[in-house]
């Protein structure tokens, strides 16, 4: 395992794959480790970096539960415990932060003993490292000492590289960075230092003088000081050096051997043009006569007819602007030029091929003696030319004549004049590197080129970048791909400031990050944007991409008009397209997330039929769709769609953002959107219906993994078919994702769409209702049209879709409007109709469950399970018999036929291969033996079916189920195991677990105030009120009072305690609370009673409390009285019932308790809260 902390903290398996760390506070506590690696960190230290100084209050829990789930991320034995702390079990070369230090402190070692190359090649690797801030998820990091440290240490690893630069005559290469660093230190001596001399070794001794005076007048204006000893010196070699140009400058004459003493004059080999001097040029140091073009050697290099040992002759510009990522391509690029004669750099424009492949030629310059020499093919119009202009950029350019007179010229020497052969003849005796840039538009002429110098000189390598392969045999493409977020955020940073001095990206990452991001990544257009700096802020420019092309025009004037815009650069591509190649393209734009093949061929492809607004297509632009996958790799060769492998074991497509813009335009421009918008929503309108029976059963995870791969392509079919106004579309698409929806808890989407496809129809459900009839097919099992029987039945089961999907704001449901509309709802439906046996018809029994009608309930579930084993519904008859398990599981009276049926479900689901099914029958047989105390069988269960959740993915699932799996803990026993398998739930914070979580807190909550800890508990409860601000949930509602009331009195809050238990204990009558819970409305009682009691004995301190503690024993009565037959109490009821008893029998003898005890088993619900209200109101004797 490596981990990285000089940029976003992250872990990389050893074969270079990410581990998923999660949130920022897991990211954090992994930093705070890892700086320290092999090493213990105490408890304190570490809630101290990760919540910087504001810990929750019961911080060692909450850090327990952090490192479980670094555990969980980075697997087994990568964290260890310690006394009073963690250790993070790694070595520090491990960490790339301890690697940089190591390397940084070799490098300065090296360059101190005189081994300058030695130096930059370490302080290169140590740099390397570098993604971004260190630290960067250390909560607070700005201004720390550790953060400074770094920081600083970064600087002089800089400083220290610059002078290996220097030493090793590249002063030229240096002179960008060291300006940009002077800037941003303008009184950095030592650095200021440098770039003096950098200017004086690249022979601008007047530049190096004027830099000297500034900084003097810096350290004056602003310091009141003069420069130091070194800068003062320094000027003084200036002073006194001759005119020939600056010390570095050195040039070996005739006769001089290696390492004797130098002259000055020459230029160092790095910091002007690549020369055009050959090996064969060269004999001993002398130059032949003739044998140097013209201007191709700058002045000083070439002396007598001496040339400089060691310089590399070639044609290569010095950039004007700093190289940002792009470490790990130039291996890879190395490792390709070391394996092959012929690697082309492919990408879409503005990807960064052409800078990509000149650093990566400079930085193995040395593997060709001959030289790397670029050839620039972009302004190259005529095919024919290519070799001519190849010839010119190598120096060895031929005269052309045009016109008659030079046609005649030619054909009387055509084969010594022929460019090709001139070009051949010129490389083939010479070990050279040839990059050909940009030959996209001239691709067949500059393959031809290639293949015959290739031939034809065994020592010449070429290095290509293009949009699209050259395609000669022995050809290694090299994918050019967008730059990651962090190298995207530091260049955009870089040119940012650039533009506009004292720029800080950091000060708002979020815009800069998206603008990165909508990019994708690609360097020029990252460029442009950050241009925009002069006259706009991040967040400016991020909301202004939507009009991306109007907006990045501002490129710099000496480039390629191509690369002054970002709608030239691809318009450049779009050009070189044929009429089908574009027709593909811009019918691309309507997929979202990408396609598979299947999709494009069907999407992209054009019948004989007219288009929209009656338009024929053009017969040019008429695609079929079995020549789709041919177009469709033309487009990913000339770089404008990316593929990549799928899960499936497929390809999937898709275009860049800005390529998805561009070409999205054009289909308008085409006037096919229409057109090609309906064939989209018909493909995933058919993806999405033959896909949901697979959910049911042995195909369920590839059916799931379908979808999840789809879904941003469905829910755009949804949102079109909406506009569009629909209805058959939308009911269809809705119906078919509904159980995907309640499998991966996808409430709120479910929701949306349902109402959505409802409001385009009637309701069936309003008076008067018309029965459903007896309809054996499904809504789906057929695409659109459908008959007016089912088009009904498709209205209400989207109706009972979105009801079931709303948060059941109970105060919402118990309207009269609403109650009114839920019993026609029931009432549509009879009993054992084969609808009923089916998803999403089985939502009538929620239906039911929120009428209240516990005997219609019991009825139709009966009666579905018996329809099922008529029509012989296998998966549906599973179905059946967990949901009634699970209604049955609520009551200890019925637990035991509730176990039965979860284990006819279970053997059912596990015969077909349906984990879901199988996790929720599991659940289902817990919950029924949790009400029978059977708690260590109940937490089996929810083992296993935890398990078959995880297999799915089904995380809201698997939510619940270990919320569950924690309460039982809590009853085994295993109460540390429960407390934090809650913790580690919460921590995790999953929103689209609607349910789960708010149990979690709860069950959490009340573990907490029962093991002493009620402050914290309180917090839990208090977090628990802020979710039912935004989400009326009345059920958790009496949950949350009873365990405030519970609290209260375990702080003897008694008057409070009983205001909260009479309001827990009215929520607990309403009829979903009976069906859910049916014996909280008595629990609540008993925690009544315990503080009638309490008040009891103050009152007894008084000359009182006879009564209060007679009417607490009642309560106590009826608490017993109102139980469910057969109940079997928990832990928290045992507990309540001793406290109860215990207060009551302080004040009252046995025979007075007994009796009074006796007096309340006959007690109803509302003559107990009578009661309550009575002793409350009373004052003592």
């Amino acid at each position: 395992m490596r981990y990285r902390l000089l940029g976003t903290t992250r872990a990389l398996h050893d074969d270079g794959t990410p581990v998923a760390l999660g949130g920022a506070r897991l990211r954090a506590l992994l930093t705070v480790l890892a700086l320290r690696p092999g090493r213990t960190v105490p408890v304190g230290e570490l809630v101290a970096g990760v919540w910087d100084g504001d810990p929750p209050a019961d911080a060692v829990g909450a850090l327990q539960a952090l490192v479980g789930r670094l555990r969980r991320a980075l697997g087994p034995g990568a964290v260890s415990s310690a006394d009073g702390g963690y250790r993070l079990c790694a070595d520090e070369d491990e960490v790339d932060l301890h690697r940089f230090g190591r390397l940084a402190a070799e490098g300065a070692r090296a360059l101190g003993e005189g081994d300058a190359a030695k130096a930059a090649v370490l302080l290169d690797d140590a740099l390397a490292l570098w993604r971004g801030p260190a630290l960067a998820d250390l909560p607070g990091r700005t201004g720390t000492p550790e953060t400074t440290r770094w920081e600083t240490r970064r600087l002089e690893a800089r400083r220290t590289r610059l002078a290996a630069a220097l030493a090793l005559g590249r002063a030229e290469e240096a002179l960008p960075e060291l300006a940009a660093l002077c800037g941003e230190f303008s009184l950095d001596e030592p650095l200021q230092g440098l770039r003096i001399r950098a200017l004086r070794d690249a022979g601008r001794p007047a530049e190096a003088l004027a830099a000297y005076e500034d900084v003097r007048r810096a350290l004056a204006d602003r310091l009141g000081t003069s420069p130091g000893p070194e800068l003062r010196a320094l000027y003084g070699e200036l002073l006194h050096a001759d005119g020939s140009g600056g010390r570095g400058h050195e040039v070996v004459r005739r006769g001089d051997v290696p390492g004797s003493a130098v002259t000055r004059g020459a230029v160092p080999r790095d910091a002007v043009p690549r020369s055009a001097v050959s090996r064969d040029a060269v004999r001993d140091g002398v130059v032949r006569e003739g044998a140097v073009p013209e201007g191709a050697v700058p002045d000083g290099v070439v002396r007598d007819g001496v040339v400089r040992d060691g310089v590399v002759p070639g044609n290569l510009r010095a950039r004007l602007t700093s190289f940002v990522g792009r470490e790990a391509d130039i291996e890879a690029i190395h490792d390709d030029l070391g394996r092959a004669r012929l690697v082309t750099l492919l990408g879409p424009g503005g990807a960064g091929k052409t800078r990509l492949s000149q650093e990566a030629a400079e930085r193995m310059a040395e593997n060709w003696p001959d030289g790397v020499w670029l050839a620039e093919l972009a302004p190259v119009t005529d095919p024919e030319t290519v070799p001519e202009a190849v010839l010119t950029a190598l120096g060895a350019r031929e005269t052309v004549l045009r016109g008659a007179g030079g046609e005649e010229l030619r054909a009387a020497d055509r084969q010594a004049g022929e460019p090709l052969v001139r070009l051949a003849e010129h490389c083939a005796r010479r070990r050279m590197l040839l990059l050909l840039d940009n030959c996209e538009h001239v691709v067949g002429a500059a393959a031809a080129l290639a293949e015959e110098l290739l031939a034809r000189c065994p020592d010449l390598t070429v290095l290509a970048t293009s949009r699209e392969p050259l395609g000669v045999w022995g050809e290694v493409v090299r994918p050019v791909e967008p730059l990651p977020p962090d190298p995207a955020f530091r260049l955009f940073a870089e040119r940012g400031r650039a533009v506009r001095p004292g720029f800080e990206a950091g000060e708002d990452a979020g815009a800069v990050g998206e603008i990165c991001r909508r990019l994708d990544g690609l360097p020029l257009a990252i460029e442009l944007a950050a241009a925009r700096l002069r006259m706009l802020s991040p967040r400016q420019i991020a909301d202004r991409l939507d009009d991306r092309f109007r907006l990045l025009t501002s490129g710099s004037r000496t480039v390629l008009p191509r690369q002054q815009t970002l709608r030239a650069v691809v318009d450049w591509s779009w050009d070189l397209l044929d009429e089908r190649e574009r027709a593909v393209l811009r019918r691309l734009s309507v997929f979202a997330g990408g396609c598979a093949l299947p999709a494009a061929e069907f999407v992209c492809a054009t019948d004989d039929g007219p288009g929209p607004d009656g338009a024929r297509h053009a017969v040019h632009s008429r695609v079929a769709s079995r020549d789709v996958a041919g177009i469709l790799g033309a487009l990913i060769d000339k770089s404008l769609v990316a593929a990549a492998p799928s899960a499936d074991g497929g390809m999937r497509y898709r275009l860049l953002e800005t390529v998805g813009e561009y070409a999205a335009e054009r289909l308008d421009e085409a006037v096919e959107r229409g057109a090609v918008e309906r064939r989209h929503l018909v493909h995933y309108r058919e993806l999405a219906r033959t896909t949901d029976p697979l959910l049911r059963g042995p195909g369920q995870r590839s059916g799931m993994a379908v979808l999840q791969r789809e879904y941003e392509n469905v829910r755009t079919a949804l949102r079109r078919a909406h506009a569009a106004g629909d209805e058959q579309e939308m009911l269809c698409l809705v119906l078919s994702l509904a159980w995907f929806w309640l499998m991966l808890d996808l409430r709120a989407d479910a929701r949306q769409w349902a109402r959505a496809a409802a409001l385009l129809g009637p309701d069936p459900f309003a008076a008067p209702v018309v029965p459903a009839p007896p309809l054996p097919a499904r809504c789906t099992d057929a695409p659109p049209p459908m008959n007016p029987e089912m088009l009904q039945e498709a209205r209400r089961e989207v109706r009972l879709i979105e009801m079931v999907s709303m948060d059941h704001d109970s105060e919402d449901w118990t309207t009269p409007e609403r109650r009114a509309w839920l019993g026609r709802a029931a009432s549509a439906y009879r009993p054992g109709l084969p609808q009923t046996c089916r998803f999403p018809g089985t939502l009538i029994f929620i239906t039911i469950m929120l009428t209240g009608d516990t005997d219609r309930l019991r009825l139709m579930l009966d009666e579905t399970v018996r329809a099922c084993e008529e029509f012989g519904y296998e998966w549906e008859l599973a179905g059946a018999l967990h949901v009634r398990a699970n209604v049955l599981a609520n009551r200890s009276a019925s637990a035991d036929e509730a176990g039965r049926d979860a284990d006819r479900s279970l053997a059912i689901y596990d015969r077909l291969g349906d984990a879901w099914g199988a996790a929720e029958a599991l659940s289902a047989r817990g919950e029924a033996r949790d009400k029978r105390g059977e708690y260590a069988l109940a937490a089996e269960d929810y083992v296993a079916a935890i398990r078959h959740a995880e297999s799915l993915g089904a995380q809201s699932q698997v939510v619940l189920l270990r919320s569950r799996l924690a309460a039982t803990l809590f009853e085994t026993g295993r109460g540390e195991e429960g407390e934090r398998m809650l913790r580690e739930v919460l921590a995790e914070g999953r929103e689209t677990a609607h349910d789960a979580m708010p149990a979690a807190r709860l069950f959490l909550a009340l573990w907490l105030g029962r093991t002493g800890r009620v402050a914290e508990a309180r917090e839990q409860l208090a977090l628990l009120l802020e979710i039912f601000r935004s989400r009326t949930l009345l059920i958790f509602e009496g949950f949350v009072n009873g365990a405030f009331a519970h609290l209260d009195c375990t702080e003897g809050n008694w008057t409070s305690a009983l205001e909260s238990s009479l309001k827990a204990v009215e929520t607990s009558r309403m009829p979903l609370s009976q069906m859910i819970a049916p014996e909280m409305a008595a629990v609540h009682l008993l925690t009544a009673a315990w503080a009638l009691g309490g008040l009891a004995g103050e009152d007894v301190r008084e000359g009182g409390g006879t009564e209060r503690a007679r009417a607490a024993a009642r309560l106590i009565g009826a608490y017993e009285g109102q139980l469910p037959a057969g109940h079997f109490r928990n832990s928290v009821e045992r507990e309540l019932l001793e406290h109860a008893c215990e207060v009551v029998d302080a004040v009252l003898d046995g025979t007075a308790a007994t009796k009074a005890r006796a007096e309340g088993v006959g007690l109803t619900v509302e003559e107990a809260v009578a009661l309550v209200r009575t002793a409350m109101a009373e004052r003592p004797a």
